[in-house]
């Protein structure tokens, strides 16, 4: 980070930081205006993400891939999947945490799960397709039927999303939480009613 390079790319990492911030805001308040509900309280985490923290007495940066910020107190959002319930976690703090416990947070630079994570990648799920033509040139193990079950028996009313982004290809949340039992505190359960997403025929430069 002394380099300009590092230099640049601390501020610029930070500068999106923001920018998915103040987007994650103006949807949750747009939202909320609309079905006349008020705002209690903001939860925000970062994943894929870069801070520069105290550790053992030094400060280091930590990479955070996959994984999100759960110190004691800290609240975090962890995610399922279009078709599964989402939560509101708190890290366990030392008043709580048992020795062990306290033992797995450091070892871990008090980090937890940010989501289920995938059982099978974006081409596994949904096949492999020419972007130009739309001629499908391998099939996925997912199919549009799949996906659209899923949801529906969950009570879920889907709108876009594509087939990488179908419930099979996630982990359960549940399993996933309880591998870090202990380590967080589960205070709000989200059932998902509406999920709106890009379409399956929408070109995304940053995911394709």
């Amino acid at each position: 980070l002394a380099q300009p390079v590092g230099h640049d790319y601390w501020h610029l990492m930070n500068l999106a930081g923001q920018y998915a911030y103040a987007g994650r805001e103006w949807v949750a308040r747009k939202v909320a205006s609309i079905i006349g509900g008020s705002e209690m309280e903001l939860v925000h985490n970062h994943h894929n993400f870069a801070w520069k923290e105290v550790h053992n007495g030094e400060e280091v940066v930590v990479i955070r891939k996959g994984a999100t910020p759960a110190f004691p107190g800290q609240m975090s959002f962890i995610g399922g999947s279009m078709g599964d319930d989402a939560v509101i976690v708190r890290g366990t703090g030392a008043d709580v945490a048992s020795s062990e416990v306290q033992a797995v947070q450091r070892e871990a630079l008090y980090s937890t799960v940010h989501g289920a994570g995938r059982v099978m990648s974006r081409t596994q799920a949904a096949g492999k397709r020419n972007r130009r033509s739309g001629r499908i040139l391998s099939p996925g193990l997912v199919s549009a039927e799949m996906m659209h079950s899923w949801v529906k028996e969950k009570g879920v009313i889907l709108r876009g999303g594509g087939l990488d982004e179908s419930p099979h290809a996630y982990r359960r949340l549940p399993e996933v939480l309880a591998s870090q039992e202990g380590t967080i505190e589960v205070l709000h359960v989200l059932k998902p009613l509406i999920v709106v997403m890009a379409g399956a025929d929408e070109f995304d430069p940053y995911k394709d």
